[in-house]
């Protein structure tokens, strides 16, 4: 196996291990939302750019919510600065949680 195939391998795996560690920091206080510096303090070993990555994900496939702390309004990273979002899992993010359901990108 080449070097190159190599690395995707481990940025691959290393990314399910972070989606899974973002949410089990974001179940913490489930029932509320989580603002998303407090999830960055709870992972130090996940840089930035990784935990954006699966931020993105875990909202793009529909396992957290995300709103603007200040207006309390539905947002995005896209839209917002990192520091200005919250995140609560969502029912399908509890169920994948609770083992309901799985998905191969995440490592619970």
């Amino acid at each position: 196996m080449d070097m190159d195939k190599q690395m995707q391998l481990i940025k691959a795996g290393k990314f399910k291990e972070n989606n899974g560690s973002v949410m089990r920091s974001v179940n913490i206080i489930r029932h509320q939302y989580h603002p998303l510096k407090d999830v960055k303090y709870a992972l130090p070993y996940i840089s930035e750019g990784e935990l954006l990555d699966s931020i993105n994900f875990l909202h793009e496939a529909g396992y957290i919510k995300l709103r603007s702390t200040l207006t309390k309004e539905p947002a995005s990273l896209a839209d917002f600065r990192f520091e200005d979002l919250e995140a609560k899992l969502t029912d399908k993010g509890i169920r994948l949680l609770a083992g309901g359901i799985t998905d191969s990108c995440i490592v619970i």
